[in-house]
């Protein structure tokens, strides 16, 4: 469950951020994740809620921004959403990393990111 040691990490860079700031507490957490991260909400939210008690952080909530996967193929040029394998056995969407025009290489654009882009807080 690498959601805990991801929201481990953000937690700890937030709480950096805000140290020497005058706050009382935070209210939201809004996170961009990246579809190819493969991290679960349900997950992660559980770990906020675990991790966040006894700082600033407990009782925010949550938000989560699902950042879709971009791609560039430098060979023919093409740029946007990849093409998707469809796993019944997984119940969820596979994409595929490979130009869905020329079948050629890509180039990630968008979808690797995990991190916060905003914050609500209440200042002291």
């Amino acid at each position: 469950m690498h959601e805990v040691a991801i929201m481990s990490s953000i937690i700890e860079a937030v709480l950096a951020e805000l140290d020497g700031h005058e706050v009382e507490r935070v209210e939201e957490v809004t996170l961009v994740v990246g579809e190819l991260t493969f991290l679960g909400e349900e997950q992660l939210r559980f770990a906020f809620d675990v991790l966040s008690r006894g700082t600033i952080l407990e009782g925010a909530s949550l938000r989560m921004e699902k950042e879709e996967l971009s791609v560039k193929c430098p060979a023919c040029g093409y740029e946007g959403k990849a093409d998707y394998v469809e796993d019944s056995a997984f119940h969820y969407s596979i994409p595929v990393l490979a130009c869905p025009r020329c079948g050629g290489r890509v180039e990630v654009l968008k979808g690797k990111s995990c991190g916060v882009s905003s914050l609500r807080v209440v200042e002291s």
